[in-house]
């Protein structure tokens, strides 16, 4: 990373720039996402700007302060953010310290100091539950879902009263706000679908061409490339066929996109942004009157609640929304007191009916 031949005037400068370029390549060999490492890069430099100071002189004390004034804004970090924050400069300095890279000898031979781990387990912030969202993020109930898309279509009748434009974006947000509930999507896969992922089942021939939807941009493993699966149309949501079909025929036709392989389309003929999706649930969320803190991914939580309320088996819940491991639907699982319940009324009829023939 050092050229060997060349003197800077002010080494320093150099130096933090060539470790900072190393831990990229580094990153890059591990193929995470460019996306993932710009944004660790951001932060580095956001901590070594407010340190005012060069890595190989930064301590725990500076870390620490550097926590301590983000916590005292007027804005609250969320618990998991500080946890990214402090996580990523830790593996910064893991680069740094590791005897395989150079940097330790190169720093003591040219500064007199070396880096060291400012972030350890007596100042940072330890993981110690499953979920540390907010605890207001829930599953919408189903009137919640009801209003939610009643506001999603009245916004169209709302702009046309109004004489502005946007009421076609208006009917592909309902339609794709629906599609994102009825097959628990994530944002980045909602805006990833093609019309060729839109297929049949043979289970299922009632559904036609719209039985299943293969999602071949899942949330991938850090390093590893984005998985697949396949979604099935249940009974519960088989009114999504209806959605489809009108969008399809009716909707995306007025986009004129051509030839364009995106299944949501926007006004210029392009592939639609997770930007967009937000928007579009922030618009019909807030025209319904729901909570602020309901957000696009409560939709998915949504999903996987209802199945789970519709008896549906837990691993294939979990293959829906693909989920590598069952503890984490758990977490998205919310359940109603009702459908408790019905469990409860269902448990203790069967123990009574053990104990009557026990008798």
């Amino acid at each position: 990373m050092l050229a060997g031949n060349v003197v800077h005037l002010d080494p320093a400068p150099a130096m933090s720039e060539a470790m900072i370029e190393g831990w990229t390549r580094q990153q890059r060999s591990r193929f995470l996402k460019d996306q993932t490492i710009a944004a660790r890069i951001r932060m580095i430099r956001r901590f070594g700007e407010f340190t005012n100071l060069y890595p190989w002189q930064w301590t725990p004390a500076e870390a620490e302060a550097w926590i301590s004034d983000l916590r005292s804004g007027d804005r609250t970090l969320a618990l998991s953010t500080i946890r990214s924050y402090e996580i990523t400069v830790r593996l910064f300095c893991e680069y740094l310290t590791d005897h395989r890279y150079g940097w330790m000898q190169v720093c003591a031979d040219r500064f007199g100091s070396t880096p060291q781990l400012v972030f350890h387990e007596g100042n940072s912030v330890l993981h110690v539950g499953d979920y540390e969202g907010s605890p207001r993020r829930r599953p919408l109930t189903y009137d919640e879902i009801q209003a939610l898309f009643d506001a999603a279509d009245g916004r169209v009748e709302k702009i046309r009263e109004n004489g502005r434009k946007g009421a076609l974006a208006a009917m592909r947000d309902s339609a794709m706000l629906k599609f994102c509930y009825a097959f628990g999507l994530r944002r980045s896969e909602v805006c990833n679908i093609d019309l060729v992922d839109l297929r049949s089942n043979p289970q299922a021939p009632q559904y036609g061409s719209w039985g299943s939807v293969a999602v071949r941009f899942g949330k991938a493993s850090r390093g590893g490339p984005a998985k697949r699966r396949t979604v099935l149309t249940v009974p519960e949501f088989d009114w999504i066929v209806d959605v489809l079909e009108h969008y399809l025929v009716e909707i995306r036709p007025a986009f004129a996109p051509g030839a364009h392989p995106a299944l949501w389309v926007t006004e210029r003929a392009g592939r639609i942004s997770p930007r967009s999706v937000n928007a579009a649930l922030t618009a019909a969320r807030d025209d319904a009157n729901l909570d602020p803190i309901l957000d696009l991914h409560c939709l998915r939580h949504s999903y996987v609640t209802h199945l789970i309320e519709f008896d549906y088996p837990v691993r294939f819940v979990q293959e829906q929304v693909g989920h590598a491991h069952a503890s984490t639907t758990s977490i998205y699982t919310g359940v109603s007191n009702e459908y408790r319940n019905q469990l409860l009324t269902r448990a203790m009829r069967n123990r009574h009916g053990e104990l009557w023939s026990e008798s």
